[in-house]
C-alpha cells in the first residue's frame, strides 16, 4: 500500500502528526509511507525509520524568488520538478493533516485514490478530497485530531499510543496530562553525528551535566506570544541564583538579536545559541536538558516529543487545543476573559504580562523537584 501524508508544516503541526505516522506503520506495516512537508520543517521527519521518502515543497521561498524576473526560469524549474515528484506515484491513500488551501492544491495535485482529510475546514480544502471526516469538536488537541483520521482509515485502538487527555485545571489555567509509558510515537530520528554537534557544542562552551541545566525559548511566531525582555533577564537571572543553573537560550538565527537583548539585562552569564543547532540537534539538545522554560513556539513541541520537563507560557492561543501534549509539562496563563483571542497583534498582551516571574519560579521550583532527572 502507497500513503501519502500531507502535513507541511509548522514544527509544531508535524510533531503532532507523529503518533498518527506511528499507528500507520504499525497497523499497516508492509506499506510505503510518504510524507510532504515544507522546508523549513523537514529535519524532524528526515531519516524517519517509517517513512519511504519525504518529498519536500520549498514554497515560501518560491513565493519569494518568483519575485525576481531573474530567478524566474531556475525557480520554475524546481517547481517542475518538485510537481513529477509528487506525482511519481500512485497513492492508496492520500491524507491531508493540514486542511488549508495550501495542502488542498497538493492534495488535488497527487495521484491518489482515497483523498481523505477533514470536512469543513478552513479556506474550502475540503474541496479537494473524496472522503471526507465530520469536522472535528473545535477544543479537541491537535494530536487527538490527526489520530481520529488514522481511526477512520481502521487503525486498531489498541495501536492508538495515548490515553484519552485529561483536562486539569489548576492555579494557572490549563495543563494536560497523558499516560506517559504510552509515548512511543514521538519519534523524531537523531543521529549520532547530531549527538556529538551538540556534545562538543557543550564542551567548548563549558558546560557541565554535573549542574541544571536549563534551556530557555523567549521568542515565538506571533508578537502577542512573547513575554517581557526584562521579565525573561531576571527570571534567568533568579534560576542562575537560586539552582546554580547553566541557562542556554535556543532559537533560529533571526532570534539572535533579540535573545542579545534579553541578555544585556542580565546580570549574570546565559549563552545564546540561536541559529546554532539543526531541529535534530535542538532536539537532543533538549534531552539533556533538567528543564524547558518556553513560549508557545516549535521548541515547546520539541521539548515535549523528548519528555523533557516544561515550564510553558500561553497567552492569546490554547494550550488544549495546541499545548504540549504531555503530563510533564506545567502550562501558566490567566483565565481573563479575552484569553485565548487568537491574535497575532495586540496593544495591550495582559495575557502575558500577567504572568510573573514569581509565578514561573514556582512552576521551575515543582519541575526540578519532581520532574525526571536528565537523560
Amino acid at each position: 500500500m502507497e500513503i501519502l501524508i500531507v502535513k507541511l508544516s509548522a514544527i509544531g503541526d508535524v510533531i503532532h502528526t507523529l503518533p498518527a505516522l506511528d499507528a500507520l506503520h504499525h497497523s499497516f506495516p508492509e506499506s510505503n509511507i510518504t510524507w510532504l512537508v515544507e522546508e523549513k520543517s523537514c529535519d524532524i521527519i528526515n531519516d524517519h525509520p517509517y517513512l519511504k521518502r519525504v518529498v519536500v515543497s520549498k514554497r515560501k521561498r518560491w513565493l519569494k524568488d518568483l519575485k525576481k524576473p531573474s530567478l524566474w526560469y531556475h525557480t520554475l524549474q524546481e517547481i517542475t520538478v518538485f510537481i513529477k515528484e509528487l506525482r511519481s506515484r500512485d497513492y492508496d491513500w492520500v491524507i491531508d493533516f493540514q486542511g488549508l488551501l495550501k495542502s488542498g492544491l497538493l492534495v488535488f495535485l497527487s495521484r491518489g485514490k482515497r483523498k481523505i482529510g477533514y470536512d469543513r475546514t478552513r479556506e474550502l480544502s475540503y474541496f479537494f478530497l473524496n472522503e471526507r471526516i465530520p469536522p472535528y469538536p473545535l477544543d479537541q488537541h491537535a494530536v487527538e485530531r490527526n489520530m481520529n483520521i488514522v481511526r477512520f482509515l481502521g487503525v486498531k485502538p489498541d495501536r492508538v499510543v495515548f490515553d484519552p487527555l485529561e483536562k486539569k485545571v489548576n492555579n494557572f489555567g490549563h495543563g494536560l496530562k497523558t499516560n506517559r509509558n504510552s509515548r512511543t510515537g514521538f519519534t523524531i530520528p537523531i543521529g549520532e553525528e547530531d549527538k556529538s554537534k551538540v556534545q562538543r557544542f557543550l564542551s567548548a562552551n563549558k558546560i557541565s551535566m554535573s549542574r541544571p541545566l536549563i534551556a530557555i525559548n523567549s521568542q515565538a511566531g506571533w508578537v502577542t506570544k512573547l513575554w517581557k525582555p526584562l521579565k525573561m533577564a531576571k527570571l534567568s537571572d533568579r534560576l542562575i541564583e537560586n539552582y546554580d543553573a547553566q541557562i542556554i537560550f535556543t532559537g533560529g538565527k533571526d532570534d539572535y538579536q533579540s535573545i542579545e537583548d534579553i541578555l544585556s539585562l542580565m546580570e549574570h552569564k546565559a549563552l545564546n545559541c540561536s541559529g546554532k543547532t539543526s531541529l535534530k540537534e535542538l532536539s537532543f539538545l533538549l534531552s539533556l536538558s533538567d528543564l524547558m522554560i518556553t513560549t508557545d513556539s516549535g521548541p515547546m513541541h520539541i521539548a515535549s516529543a523528548m519528555d523533557t520537563p516544561t515550564v510553558a507560557l500561553f497567552g492569546p492561543t490554547a494550550p488544549w487545543r495546541t499545548g504540549p501534549y504531555s503530563n510533564n509539562a506545567i502550562i501558566l496563563r490567566n483565565n481573563i476573559s479575552c484569553s485565548p483571542c487568537f491574535k497575532r497583534k495586540c496593544d495591550i498582551k495582559s495575557c502575558m504580562d500577567m504572568i510573573s516571574v514569581e509565578e514561573v519560579l514556582d512552576a521551575v521550583d515543582k519541575q526540578l523537584g519532581h520532574g525526571d532527572a536528565k537523560n
